[in-house]
């Protein structure tokens, strides 16, 4: 068989909505947040695949036959399946994180493994030797952090924001590294004493919904409202959210995340495809924990002009496919209407989840998918998708 029905797992973590996966799935809200749903065959959450002799596990389908499930190609250059694929519901602001390179983290899991440090310390910053690329495909309105500002931007902050006047300098003098290493190493009463004017101007203003989300004001504001150690110490991502591109994003535009390339989600909901890595270097807006030399190892220090992607719509219409460098995954958006037919040979493993309406999926079997549901294709397989009413579906595959 090439064709599966595959089941994701929803990961309860503390900034997730409760009511956006549950909804999309058909299955009862949890009293847990509900923030990311996982399609893969990542070892710490792999899906299950329904087979003629039972459930199983993505990975050890792949492993009972990689070459022919994941694709001769893909098996050669990465032996796993390169991807994992999400569906996020971002309802509090995610940490601001940045991702190393595949040399470095494989550098890293070694150095770490060496130290002897587990797999689940949360003081680990490495949990694989994958780098961790990612693209994000908005299902709403959706807001993040990328990169840093311009240049002239983000001296215009400096100068403009009365509590930064004293960063000045530093910038001129030292650039966009000296002024982060500057922020990011700053003694805590120091960050409150700059913060807290700033935060106290802000926070009545966002009360009185007199702030647009386009504002850094806004997620400062929120940042301290939602966070309960606020009184004693402020954040300093708080810093990052003023020095970094805000990027507000419409539902089906894209945004690709390289690695070194500091970024935070603020909110909405989105579909996210990345290499098959956990690997996170967190800057702040976090209870966890925050490596600042290895943090700044790794950043790109570096003005960003933010870049939506798109995508390029397929000859016969019915396929919007987001180009990205990383030869890990390639994710495409795919809508048909009554009577439309796609058709397609997976030259590589293949994960598809419908996202709204209903689809038949014909190949070696037929599946037939309500929303939410998912289905795997090994390589080589043959199929074609078709509706009754209308379907968007979302694929992810190896760019190779």
């Amino acid at each position: 068989m090439n064709l599966f029905r595959l089941e994701g797992k929803v990961q309860h973590y503390a900034w997730g909505g409760y009511n956006y996966i549950p909804e999309l799935l058909g299955i009862t809200p949890s009293d847990k947040p509900s923030a990311e749903y996982w399609m893969g065959a990542h070892p710490s959450a792999p899906s299950t695949i329904t087979t003629a002799s039972g459930p199983l596990p993505l990975n050890q389908l792949i492993q009972q036959d990689p070459a022919n499930i994941t694709g001769p190609a893909v098996w050669e250059k990465f032996k796993e399946l390169p991807f994992l694929f999400k569906i996020l519901d971002v309802k509090d602001m995610l940490s601001i994180q940045v991702h190393p390179t595949k040399s470095e983290a494989e550098k890293g899991f070694a150095r770490e493994n060496a130290a002897g440090i587990p797999l689940t310390a949360p003081d680990r910053n490495y949990k694989d030797d994958n780098h961790k690329p990612e693209i994000m495909v908005a299902l709403s309105e959706f807001y993040l952090l990328h990169g840093f500002l311009p240049h002239e931007q983000l001296l215009n902050v400096l100068k403009t924001v009365p509590e930064f006047t004293s960063l000045v300098s530093i910038y001129e003098k030292e650039g966009y590294y000296g002024l982060y290493k500057n922020v990011m190493e700053m003694p805590q009463s120091l960050v409150n004493i700059i913060l807290r004017p700033l935060t106290d101007r802000m926070i009545p203003l966002y009360k009185a919904n007199k702030i647009a989300k386009t504002d850094p004001g806004f997620w400062a504001a929120r940042a301290v409202l939602n966070d309960p150690g606020s009184n004693d110490k402020l954040d300093r991502g708080i810093f990052s959210i003023y020095f970094f591109n805000i990027m507000q994003v419409q539902t089906g535009d894209a945004v690709f995340q390289d690695a070194g390339i500091p970024h935070a989600y603020l909110e909405g909901q989105n579909v996210e495809l990345m290499a098959n890595s956990d690997n996170v270097l967190r800057g702040g807006l976090t209870p966890k924990h925050v490596d600042v030399p290895e943090l700044l190892k790794h950043t790109r220090f570096e003005g960003v002009h933010p870049n939506i992607i798109k995508g390029n719509v397929s000859a016969d219409g019915l396929e919007r496919i987001y180009p990205s460098p990383a030869p890990d995954f390639e994710v495409s958006k795919i809508d048909l209407k009554a009577g439309q037919v796609y058709k397609h040979t997976a030259k590589a493993a293949e994960i598809l989840i419908v996202i709204n309406g209903t689809a038949t999926i014909k190949g070696e079997d037929t599946l037939a998918l309500q929303k939410g549901q998912c289905a795997f294709t090994a390589y080589g397989a043959t199929y074609e998708i078709s509706t009754d009413g209308e379907a968007e579906l979302f694929k992810a595959t190896a760019n190779i």
